[in-house]
């Protein structure tokens, strides 16, 4: 290991981190001056850099500027004795790994030392690797296979359906099938089938001619033009129109295809690949999506797992994003505690992976110091309860007329807020309602009252949404605000369908 370095014009200070640091058998390199500090990097680096903030000759600041343009990963600890926030702040926006106010606990000095040496050699292993990091990350058995299936798909044009919950990372599989395929030459266009209103869709896919409908004043060539030569990744194909999987049967089928409003086939040379979060063979069983189709889109079958299912993932995925998130920000990365990592791999991330980089994201802005602790994660995955809509839950099934007591929810005010928080002094009549429905329940021992209530809430209130919206399910989720994956799964598990 590489020795601690430590920087102050105090020569007590310096005799008294020599000694504990030595006492701890971790090497230890002194300085008078951030000037000896900057002359000895021409020769050697130390592992952390422990560093006071005013000296003779130039500030600690200064210094961790200079450090930092030359060893960007070295874990820089301030000290001071000047307790001001200009100072802290200043301290952090340089990249410091910790703030030390003077005076210290000396064995306190040295757990944040040690902390920051774990660190640095963690950082050492990563940056060996780093550079060899491919564009998707995964060390789980599941995600090996996933990996070995792109490779063995690198040569064929074949079609491809990607399954897996949202946020698990379909479309980054969709790019890698792309990029080692032989159409990596040619345009990756993807669209989102649940995103497009199904009035437009059709224009989206297949382009349209110029006076095919009110409002198209000039010819416009669609997603399988553009991807002509390349691949097309149709996300949420579970949410295709049914006349629509018709159309796409069709050029799936042909290679052909009709712009709206024309009569001259055009030839589709392009690689389907689909994905969805739907239970496809159960969509076809509802007579909700084309068998025919499935089968001509289910050639080859790539299961993505989620998060929860690759926990040994974690550690990796959270460092990347939180280096991902502060290149994006121009900012220095922060760093993670084991301690904190343990906290992440515990929690169930129904959101996947997606919800892991946000959570990076917000870490990033968030989190007070460079160096991230247990206590520094957002709210829920601290066990702190939060208000959020109860839309979110998904209980089991209920017959949704067990319990007249609730038809008043079917008139609650659509602007009126679900969190507790929001509720006004006077309860109006539907919570009074709720109240005794509850107090029924609870009295005559009926199990799982939390789940039958929340049914019956997110039924009545997804029920009205849709009929407000007039059926635009994509327009009800947004004023609902939820979103377009949960309603569509909402109505599917509440049996709202039409």
């Amino acid at each position: 290991m590489k020795p601690i370095w430590i920087v102050d014009d105090d020569q007590s200070i310096r005799f008294v981190l020599e000694k504990a640091l030595a006492r701890e058998q971790l090497p230890v390199r002194s300085f008078s001056s951030g000037r000896d500090v900057l002359a000895a990097l021409d020769d050697d680096e130390p592992q952390v850099l422990v560093s006071d903030i005013r000296m003779p000759g130039g500030s600690g600041i200064d210094l961790l500027a200079k450090v930092k343009a030359r060893l960007p990963g070295l874990p820089v600890i301030i000290m001071t004795a000047y307790s001001d926030l200009d100072s802290a702040v200043s301290a952090f926006q340089g990249g410091a790994f910790e703030y030390l106010p003077k005076p210290f606990d000396v064995q306190k000095a040295v757990e944040l030392i040690r902390r920051a040496v774990e660190e640095s050699l963690r950082e050492d292993v990563r940056d060996t690797g780093q550079a060899q990091w491919p564009e998707m990350l995964g060390q789980a058995p599941a995600m090996q296979d996933v990996f070995r299936a792109i490779g063995r798909l690198s040569q064929s044009n074949v079609t491809v359906l990607i399954t897996g919950e949202s946020g698990s990372g379909k479309e980054l599989v969709a790019h890698a099938l792309h990029k080692h395929s032989p159409r990596a030459g040619g345009a990756f266009v993807a669209i989102n089938t649940a995103a497009i209103p199904k009035d437009l869709l059709e224009s989206e896919l297949f382009g349209h001619e110029r006076g095919a409908f009110t409002g198209a004043q000039t010819t416009r060539r669609g997603r399988f033009e553009q991807a002509d030569g390349g691949t097309l990744f149709l996300d949420e194909i579970g949410d295709m129109p049914f006349d629509l999987q018709t159309r796409l049967l069709r050029v799936l089928s042909d290679g052909q295809f009709y712009r709206v409003g024309g009569h001259q086939p055009l030839k589709a040379n392009v690689r389907v690949i689909a994905a969805t979060h739907q239970n496809l063979e159960q969509r076809v069983r509802d007579g909700a999506f084309r068998e025919d189709l499935y089968h001509r889109l289910n050639v080859i079958r790539l299961r993505l797992p989620a998060l929860r299912e690759r926990g040994e993932d974690i550690p990796m995925l959270t460092r990347f994003f939180l280096q991902k998130s502060a290149r994006e920000l121009g900012v220095d990365a922060k760093r993670i505690t084991d301690a904190a990592v343990a906290r992440l791999q515990a929690f169930d991330f129904p959101g996947n992976v997606r919800q892991l980089e946000n959570i990076c994201h917000w870490l990033t802005v968030m989190a007070p110091a460079q160096v991230v602790e247990p206590k520094d994660l957002p709210p829920e995955l601290m066990g702190v309860p939060e208000p959020r809509p109860v839309a979110m839950f998904q209980p089991p099934a209920i017959d949704a007329d067990s319990m007249p007591g609730l038809a008043p929810l079917a008139a609650m005010p659509s602007s009126l807020p679900v969190t507790a928080a929001a509720e006004p002094a006077s309860a109006p009549n539907w919570l009074a309602d709720l109240e005794r429905e509850a107090r029924r329940l609870l009295e005559a021992g009926e199990a799982e009252v939390w789940d039958a209530l929340t049914r019956q809430f997110e039924g009545r209130l997804i029920h009205t949404a849709l009929d407000f919206t007039r059926g635009r399910r994509i327009e009800a989720a947004q004023k609902l605000g939820i979103g377009r994956n949960t309603i569509t799964r909402k109505i599917q598990e509440l049996g709202l369908e039409d």
